[in-house]
């Protein structure tokens, strides 16, 4: 083996070390789905509304929100908060474990802390923040499900889950004033607290927001305000109405529609044109590869794992950066800084690794205007996203609302500034695009049908681009993801339309984060 493989070899293990921590650690995170499910709830609550108004059996009720919505939300809140206490459940065995205690070393040893002393450390620090957040989130819920069971009637029911709301330094501050000031709006007699209204307005948002104000009106007999507060309520359910519509209404059916009909088109031509099939994937679209897999290695750790998981978390170390409690903007401001930096010295390290092998062969790395490819990316997203809806409702089944998420998704999630947004649009749909096609289809897949049939190449590039993105939940509706973009490029020869396919994909969630998160403003 040479030196050269031997620093490879050790800068891979080092590398990987953070990857499978990443992974690990991810079992015991929630998915963004737990909190985005929420938010829709919310979007369904002030929607129904309206129906309440037009009657229970108005077709808005019936068709959209079911016969029984705040029945439906009490249940999906109850869930969440299920989920959110297994995944606390978890998080207190891991710090358990990491608190065991551990052997002395023995005397006259080195009496400084090892780097498995300092790693386990680091773990417990995080465990414990992920602990804090989770139960802040359970908390929330909480909150917001004795709000729901008033709304239903059941007073006895609501008093005692704000009950269980209690003071500790894991729970919000904001949460615990809250439960208490819903709690007298409820309870018989009711009592109105000093400063009532400033307290449920910071509290709670959405439709929560307009209960407990609606209540606090009526018991101080503000008639005007109350009527004030209606006014936007109703202006509110017409808004979350067509919120809901955007999301899951006709326009996402046309797209799965679509899909699935092309899907179909495309496997019946697989049938019945053989090779000349656009699902025919021969030997023949190959890629001449001049390179060895010893460049293929080098590329994949050095310029995609080594630079994300090592060197930048070390830079940001040793800059002493922070961003605990800082707004949204700023912290979109970095995660497009941090991206660029990976995105560029990825893309160097590419470049100086395959530098001596040019002029490359025909096929790699090209960017072809006057093709198709705008064809290509409209119907392999057409194509991507009932496939991917459909695994992804396998997965849900599979993680149970655990496995974690992307923590981008979690900011724009929560992002209702327009510049951050516009910050995350651009790192999202136009700068990961662009880096991670030209790595994992313009680079790794052509690699990789040197040694594997073409098949076979797209199933391996497509695991590693999923396993990438360090969550496990995700892990199974990227890769699905990952081979329809390897098989639009792999049938374009055209980066373009796999570029196109993938901002589309990452603007279409983009777009129903930004619904969902506006709609508890």
């Amino acid at each position: 083996m040479t030196i050269k493989r031997i620093i490879l070899a050790i800068l891979t293990v080092i590398s990987l070390i953070p990857v499978f921590l990443s992974l690990g650690s991810s079992l015991s995170e929630p998915q963004v789905q737990a909190r985005l499910e929420l938010y829709q709830t919310n979007l369904v609550l002030q929607a129904s509304e309206l129906a309440v108004k037009a009657g229970a059996d108005s077709p808005v009720g019936q068709a959209l929100l079911g016969s029984d919505p705040y029945g439906n939300a009490s249940e999906q809140l109850q869930k969440a908060r299920q989920l959110a206490e297994k995944s606390r459940a978890q998080l207190l065995s891991q710090r358990e474990t990491l608190s065991a205690p551990v052997a002395i070393a023995p005397e006259g040893a080195d009496s400084q802390e090892s780097p498995i002393t300092v790693a386990s450390a680091v773990q417990s620090q995080r465990l414990q923040k992920e602990l804090t957040e989770i139960q802040g989130f359970i908390q929330e819920i909480t909150l917001k499900l004795g709000i729901v069971q008033a709304r239903r009637g059941e007073i006895e029911a609501a008093l005692t889950t704000w009950e269980q709301i209690e003071p500790n330094p894991q729970t919000p501050l904001s949460t615990v004033r809250g439960a208490r000031f819903l709690s007298s709006l409820w309870r018989e007699p009711p009592v109105v607290l000093p400063d009532a209204e400033v307290e449920l307005s910071s509290s709670l948002q959405g439709w929560f927001r307009y209960q407990a104000l609606q209540r606090l009106y009526q018991l101080e007999n503000r008639d005007d305000d109350l009527a004030a507060l209606q006014a936007e309520q109703a202006q509110a359910a017409e808004t979350a109405l067509s919120k809901l519509g955007l999301i899951g209404g006709l326009p996402f059916l046309t797209r799965a529609l679509l899909g699935y009909g092309i899907a179909d088109f495309l496997l019946v031509q697989r049938l019945t044109a053989g090779e000349k099939a656009v699902l025919a994937i021969s030997g023949n679209l190959a890629w001449e590869t001049p390179w060895s897999g010893e460049i293929i290695w080098q590329v994949l750790i050095v310029g995609f794992f080594l630079i994300s998981q090592i060197l930048l978390p070390l830079l940001i170390s040793l800059l002493g950066i922070n961003l605990a409690g800082t707004s949204i903007r700023l912290q979109a401001f970095y995660v497009m800084a941090t991206y660029l930096l990976v995105a560029v010295s990825g893309i160097a390290v590419l470049y100086f690794s395959i530098r001596g092998y040019r002029p490359l062969p025909r096929d790699w790395f090209r960017f072809r205007w006057l093709s198709p490819w705008l064809l290509w990316g409209l119907g392999g997203y057409a194509v991507a996203v009932p496939l991917v809806v459909v695994v992804s409702l396998l997965n849900q089944q599979i993680w149970q609302g655990q496995g974690g998420s992307n923590p981008l998704l979690f900011l724009a999630l929560q992002a209702n500034d327009r510049l951050a947004l516009l910050i995350f649009f651009v790192t999202a749909s136009i700068a990961a695009p662009i880096f991670e096609e030209i790595m994992f289809r313009g680079f790794l897949l052509p690699s990789l049908t040197r040694y594997l049939p073409v098949w076979g190449a797209i199933v391996v590039s497509s695991l590693i681009f999923s396993l990438a993105h360090l969550s496990l939940a995700e892990v199974l509706p990227l890769a699905i993801l990952g081979m329809v973009l390897a098989v639009v490029y792999t049938r374009s020869r055209n980066l373009l339309a796999s570029i196109l396919l993938h901002s589309l994909w990452n603007s279409g969630t983009l777009v129903s984060l930004f619904v969902l998160g506006s709609g508890v403003s």
